[in-house]
């Protein structure tokens, strides 16, 4: 049969000789083709090579290093001491993880919206930064928690308050409403209070500041951050508005596809609730003002 089709191309016109012979060479290029992909999968599957994700598993154990990026500035959950150290719930428990996993624990302080770029430019393996889990930031990244529940209220003056009581809404263009940027706190002003003028904040500091000068009639900020505000200011007769007025599950967040990291902060998250440590740490950094005193 293969002499017999060999025959019928010299014996057609030149016009049908071209298109089987055309026919026959595109066939061989995909057969060719279709072998060249299998057998570059094949070595990129046995070497290793630069088709193999790296995960953040990966990243810490052969750095020795587990990155942990956070705002630095939200107390008691993170903040900054005069020394430059990094404190609070979030980083003793950070370090604790780091400790488990046989590596160093490296802090990298950044504006609270630069957070989640940076951990999916993998510039850090987590954050930790009293981030709340909520369903548009987890279409991006992952989630492992939550380890603490928080929620939205007012640090203001008493003179304001009572402002405000004779005013028939808070929700006016009068009202200057300070938040963090990037946070659920500035979202929340902008679904909520959607007249009054928002004035965002880099960190809390700033936003506290606002308030304490005036610029600001209020801050709106998670309960323990505005709680310890009055704590920190006796002399300027701030008032924080109880209980909150939302609800704030916090969470670490992971990239997405590092499955193996979230399955051990699962884990580790577990024992650390079911031993009580996690409980522990939340009275010590909560209930305990020791640390006060470290902060600028």
């Amino acid at each position: 049969m293969l002499i017999e089709n060999e025959i019928d191309i010299f014996e057609m016109d030149a016009s049908q000789k071209g298109g089987k012979i055309m026919k026959k060479a595109g066939m061989l290029f995909g057969i060719l083709l279709a072998m060249t992909i299998f057998w570059g999968c094949q070595h990129t599957q046995v070497d290793g090579g630069a088709g193999t994700p790296v995960t953040a598993m990966d990243r810490i154990s052969e750095s020795g290093q587990l990155v942990v990026g956070t705002a630095g500035s939200m107390p008691p959950l993170n903040m900054t001491t005069k020394d430059g150290a990094v404190i609070g719930l979030e980083p003793e428990m950070a370090k604790m993880m780091a400790e488990a996993m046989g590596v160093k624990a490296t802090f990298k302080t950044m504006p609270f919206s630069q957070l989640l770029p940076a951990l999916e430019a993998g510039e850090v393996d987590m954050v930790m930064s009293d981030m709340t889990i909520t369903g548009k930031r987890n279409m991006k990244v992952a989630f492992v928690g939550p380890y603490f529940i928080s929620g939205k209220t007012f640090l203001t003056t008493e003179k304001w308050v009572a402002s405000a009581k004779q005013s028939e809404e808070v929700n006016n263009a009068n009202t200057k409403l300070t938040a963090l940027r990037g946070s659920t706190s500035q979202q929340f002003v902008e679904e909520v209070f959607p007249k009054a003028t928002l004035l965002p904040g880099k960190d809390y500091e700033t936003c506290v500041a606002m308030v304490l000068d005036g610029k600001a009639d209020a801050m709106i900020a998670d309960y323990p951050i505005c709680l310890l505000s009055v704590i920190r200011y006796p002399n300027h007769k701030l008032i924080s508005v109880v209980p909150p007025y939302t609800y704030e599950p916090i969470g670490i967040a992971i990239q997405k596809n590092d499955i193996l990291l979230a399955n051990w902060l699962e884990n580790f998250l577990d024992t650390l609730a079911g031993s009580g440590e996690l409980k522990e740490l939340q009275d010590k950094w909560f209930e305990g003002g020791d640390w006060i005193e470290k902060l600028p």
